[in-house]
Protein backbone atom coordinates (compact mmCIF):
# COMPACT_ATOMS: atom_id res chain seq x y z
CA UNK A 1 0.00 0.00 0.00
CA UNK A 2 1.07 3.21 -0.73
CA UNK A 3 1.86 5.98 1.75
CA UNK A 4 -0.75 8.20 0.53
CA UNK A 5 -3.30 6.72 -1.27
CA UNK A 6 -6.56 9.00 -0.28
CA UNK A 7 -4.18 11.74 -1.42
CA UNK A 8 -3.31 10.24 -4.70
CA UNK A 9 -7.15 9.38 -5.52
CA UNK A 10 -8.20 13.19 -4.63
CA UNK A 11 -5.16 14.65 -7.00
CA UNK A 12 -6.79 12.19 -9.66
CA UNK A 13 -9.85 12.79 -9.09
CA UNK A 14 -9.37 16.58 -9.30
CA UNK A 15 -7.48 16.02 -12.27
CA UNK A 16 -10.00 14.40 -14.43
CA UNK A 17 -12.63 16.87 -13.27
CA UNK A 18 -10.54 19.73 -15.06
CA UNK A 19 -9.60 17.76 -18.08
CA UNK A 20 -12.65 15.58 -19.40
CA UNK A 21 -15.85 16.72 -17.22
CA UNK A 22 -17.81 15.20 -20.13
CA UNK A 23 -16.41 11.54 -19.65
CA UNK A 24 -16.62 11.75 -15.45
CA UNK A 25 -19.34 8.96 -14.21
CA UNK A 26 -22.51 10.14 -12.57
CA UNK A 27 -22.16 11.78 -9.59
CA UNK A 28 -24.32 12.42 -6.78
CA UNK A 29 -24.72 15.56 -3.65
CA UNK A 30 -23.93 13.84 0.08
CA UNK A 31 -23.70 16.20 3.17
CA UNK A 32 -22.43 16.13 6.72
CA UNK A 33 -19.74 17.91 8.85
CA UNK A 34 -16.56 16.74 6.71
CA UNK A 35 -13.14 17.84 6.64
CA UNK A 36 -14.07 19.62 3.33
CA UNK A 37 -17.29 20.84 4.78
CA UNK A 38 -21.02 20.62 3.91
CA UNK A 39 -22.27 19.48 0.54
CA UNK A 40 -19.81 17.99 -1.87
CA UNK A 41 -19.95 16.02 -5.14
CA UNK A 42 -19.99 12.66 -4.44
CA UNK A 43 -18.58 10.11 -7.32
CA UNK A 44 -19.82 6.90 -7.50
CA UNK A 45 -16.91 4.37 -7.25
CA UNK A 46 -17.51 0.87 -7.18
CA UNK A 47 -15.76 0.09 -3.90
CA UNK A 48 -15.52 -4.19 -2.40
CA UNK A 49 -18.26 -3.27 -0.09
CA UNK A 50 -20.68 -1.23 -2.66
CA UNK A 51 -21.21 2.44 -4.20
CA UNK A 52 -21.91 5.94 -3.22
CA UNK A 53 -26.17 6.60 -3.86
CA UNK A 54 -27.80 9.78 -4.04
CA UNK A 55 -30.22 10.43 -0.53
CA UNK A 56 -33.64 10.11 -2.78
CA UNK A 57 -32.43 6.24 -3.50
CA UNK A 58 -32.58 4.89 0.14
CA UNK A 59 -35.29 2.57 0.81
CA UNK A 60 -34.60 2.43 4.30
CA UNK A 61 -32.59 4.89 7.17
CA UNK A 62 -30.26 3.75 9.90
CA UNK A 63 -29.78 5.69 12.56
CA UNK A 64 -26.20 5.07 14.33
CA UNK A 65 -24.86 7.11 17.59
CA UNK A 66 -21.61 7.21 18.58
CA UNK A 67 -19.92 8.43 21.60
CA UNK A 68 -17.18 9.28 23.74
CA UNK A 69 -17.03 5.76 25.16
CA UNK A 70 -15.50 4.92 21.94
CA UNK A 71 -18.71 2.75 20.84
CA UNK A 72 -21.23 2.94 18.28
CA UNK A 73 -24.78 1.65 18.66
CA UNK A 74 -25.89 -0.32 17.00
CA UNK A 75 -22.74 -2.04 16.49
CA UNK A 76 -24.10 -4.43 13.88
CA UNK A 77 -25.88 -4.01 10.61
CA UNK A 78 -27.74 -6.88 8.64
CA UNK A 79 -28.39 -5.74 4.75
CA UNK A 80 -29.21 -7.43 2.13
CA UNK A 81 -27.08 -7.41 -1.38
CA UNK A 82 -28.81 -4.50 -3.47
CA UNK A 83 -30.11 -2.25 -0.06
CA UNK A 84 -29.56 0.85 -0.44
CA UNK A 85 -29.36 3.03 2.95
CA UNK A 86 -29.21 6.37 4.57
CA UNK A 87 -26.74 5.54 7.43
CA UNK A 88 -27.82 8.47 9.65
CA UNK A 89 -25.40 9.26 12.19
CA UNK A 90 -25.39 11.23 15.01
CA UNK A 91 -22.17 12.41 17.35
CA UNK A 92 -23.27 12.14 21.21
CA UNK A 93 -19.80 13.18 22.28
CA UNK A 94 -17.95 16.19 23.33
CA UNK A 95 -14.89 14.97 20.88
CA UNK A 96 -14.67 14.57 16.86
CA UNK A 97 -15.83 11.42 15.48
CA UNK A 98 -16.66 9.64 12.30
CA UNK A 99 -17.87 6.52 10.89
CA UNK A 100 -15.49 4.78 7.99
CA UNK A 101 -16.88 1.88 5.83
CA UNK A 102 -14.67 -0.79 3.96
CA UNK A 103 -13.25 -3.56 4.90
CA UNK A 104 -11.51 -4.70 7.89
CA UNK A 105 -7.47 -4.66 6.41
CA UNK A 106 -8.16 -1.41 4.72
CA UNK A 107 -10.05 -0.07 8.03
CA UNK A 108 -6.99 -1.06 9.67
CA UNK A 109 -4.22 -0.12 7.17
CA UNK A 110 -5.95 3.71 7.44
CA UNK A 111 -6.35 3.61 10.68
CA UNK A 112 -2.29 3.56 11.06
CA UNK A 113 -2.05 5.90 8.52
CA UNK A 114 -4.12 8.10 10.88
CA UNK A 115 -1.86 7.44 13.93
CA UNK A 116 1.36 8.54 11.82
CA UNK A 117 -0.84 11.71 10.58
CA UNK A 118 -3.56 12.65 12.91
CA UNK A 119 -4.04 16.03 11.10
CA UNK A 120 -4.89 14.41 7.90
CA UNK A 121 -7.58 15.32 5.52
CA UNK A 122 -10.17 12.82 3.68
CA UNK A 123 -13.65 12.90 2.49
CA UNK A 124 -14.55 10.15 0.84
CA UNK A 125 -18.99 9.11 0.07
CA UNK A 126 -17.99 5.96 2.69
CA UNK A 127 -17.06 8.79 5.07
CA UNK A 128 -19.04 11.03 7.63
CA UNK A 129 -16.67 13.28 9.84
CA UNK A 130 -19.30 14.22 12.57
CA UNK A 131 -18.71 17.48 14.97
CA UNK A 132 -19.46 16.88 18.97
CA UNK A 133 -23.57 17.24 19.23
CA UNK A 134 -23.50 17.35 15.57
CA UNK A 135 -24.85 14.99 13.04
CA UNK A 136 -23.47 13.68 9.83
CA UNK A 137 -24.92 10.75 6.28
CA UNK A 138 -23.93 8.48 4.26
CA UNK A 139 -26.17 7.27 1.58
CA UNK A 140 -24.76 4.09 0.19
CA UNK A 141 -25.83 0.81 -1.84
CA UNK A 142 -24.25 -2.18 -0.73
CA UNK A 143 -24.29 -3.74 -3.51
CA UNK A 144 -22.08 -7.05 -3.03
CA UNK A 145 -22.48 -9.79 -0.36
CA UNK A 146 -19.84 -10.55 2.08
CA UNK A 147 -18.61 -9.22 5.74
CA UNK A 148 -17.57 -5.55 5.93
CA UNK A 149 -17.16 -2.86 8.89
CA UNK A 150 -17.52 0.19 9.75
CA UNK A 151 -15.11 2.25 12.18
CA UNK A 152 -13.70 5.51 13.57
CA UNK A 153 -10.53 5.87 12.32
CA UNK A 154 -9.07 9.19 14.48
CA UNK A 155 -6.16 8.39 16.18
CA UNK A 156 -6.58 5.69 19.49
CA UNK A 157 -10.37 5.76 18.58
CA UNK A 158 -9.90 2.51 16.29
CA UNK A 159 -7.55 1.06 19.17
CA UNK A 160 -10.01 1.72 21.95
CA UNK A 161 -12.59 -0.28 19.65
CA UNK A 162 -14.91 2.13 18.15
CA UNK A 163 -15.85 -0.26 15.57
CA UNK A 164 -19.01 -1.93 13.92
CA UNK A 165 -19.83 -4.44 11.92
CA UNK A 166 -21.73 -4.96 8.68
CA UNK A 167 -23.39 -8.86 7.36
CA UNK A 168 -24.46 -8.19 3.36
CA UNK A 169 -26.43 -10.88 3.05
CA UNK A 170 -26.43 -12.27 -0.72
CA UNK A 171 -29.70 -12.17 -3.04
CA UNK A 172 -32.00 -15.16 -1.90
Amino acid sequence: MTPFPFYRRRLLHTLALLAAPALLPATVRAHGDSHAGGMREVVREQKPWGIAAAPAEATRTIQIRMDDKMRFTPAHLDLREGETVRLRIANRGKLLHELVIGTREELQAHAELMKKHPGMEHDEPYMAHVNAGKRGEITWTFNRPGDFEFACLIAGHFEAGMRGTIRVNPKS
